[in-house]
């Protein structure tokens, strides 16, 4: 496993680390205690030290399971999760310092924990990004020893650079991949001037970029791959990244011609991610143990060619760029 420096936190990150939306069971299944703890355990028996989880995952049980397994092991593992996604219906004016002080509270005992390693705001409304006092709240709840770092997960570009000018702003949490390649033309060197540690999310586009889908893939009702592909729930732009179904599966017949060999496409997405050095970690998911070990593969490919960067590129152009570039 290779590491890197999560920005401003300081902390020392596995490159390639583990998301938690789906642990413990697929979108639409129950939570399973057993399965969430068994891939926790295979991540960090691989070198995984830092997990991503939310308060709204599972209602709070995939933070508790990753609190737990974290807790039986010896390895230092940084935990980050998020707030905000509670707030119902999700407008700027429900982000309250008492609202937000309440979801901290309540994941440090869904955790049983006394501080938060990296607490972050979950996609919030874009007003919310002009409101200095919700970002001096957790200048109040570090004071009080709740957390030790705060970042944000977004949606946008434009908010992810809004959110840097809060010196108290460690972490941005995007989405990028193959099929996003907009914050590397603009966030990407900004993060690197602020010193902001980079997370990069959903880097397969909600599994699109693995290559196995085809035009007869269904899922079940309740995943966002189908009841959100128009955002009906969230932001669109969760959801195969904002990326028509079809549309996609087309890409990827092409993006797959770049990649000849053993290796599956969804290694040379993560492959790729990894290329760009302003990135501090990646973290799929994973919703059965093998799955940590496909992920972790990716880290020891070799670097992509020039020519294959191009090829990317050459895909998104042609494929994707007109349809999803300047929505998010």
């Amino acid at each position: 496993m290779n590491y890197r420096v999560l920005g401003k936190t300081g902390f020392n990150v596995s490159e390639i680390s583990l998301g938690t939306w789906q642990v413990g069971g697929r979108w639409g299944e129950p939570f399973n205690e057993q399965t969430a703890e068994t891939i926790i355990n295979s991540a960090i028996d691989a070198g995984v030290n830092f997990i991503d989880t939310a308060d709204v995952y599972s209602d709070g049980l995939s933070e508790a399971a990753v609190a737990r397994v974290v807790k039986s092991r010896s390895e230092e593992v940084f935990l980050a999760t998020k707030c905000g996604r509670q707030i119902q219906p999700h407008v700027s004016q429900g982000y309250t310092p008492e609202s937000l002080t309440k979801y901290v509270e309540q994941s440090l005992q869904n955790m049983k924990l006394e501080t938060l390693d990296l607490i972050q705001l979950h996609c919030p409304p874009t007003e919310v990004y002009t409101r200095p006092e919700i970002f001096e709240t957790f200048d109040r709840l570090k004071e009080q020893g709740k957390i030790r770092n705060l970042g944000v997960s977004v949606e946008l570009v434009d908010e992810a650079l809004m959110a840097m000018k809060y010196p108290n702003v460690t972490t941005v949490q995007v989405i990028f991949n193959m099929f996003r390649l907009k914050p590397s033309e603009q966030l990407f060197s900004a993060a690197k001037e602020n010193n902001i540690g980079l997370i990069v999310r959903v880097p397969l586009a909600s599994g699109l970029l693995t290559g196995k889908m085809s035009h007869e893939t269904t899922f079940q009702p309740e995943d966002h791959r189908t009841f959100n592909r128009n955002g009906e729930a969230f932001d669109k732009g969760e959801t195969f990244s904002g990326v028509d179904f079809d549309l996609g599966l087309d890409a990827v017949e092409e993006l797959k011609q770049l990649f000849p060999g053993q290796e599956p496409l969804a290694a040379w997405a993560l492959r790729w991610i990894l290329m760009f050095p302003e990135v501090s970690t990646v973290i799929p998911g994973a919703s059965r143990p093998e799955q940590i070990t496909s992920n972790l593969n990716a880290a020891a490919l070799p670097p992509l060619t020039s020519e294959q960067m191009e090829g990317v590129q050459s895909v998104y152009d042609k494929f994707i760029k007109q349809t999803v570039h300047q929505l998010w």
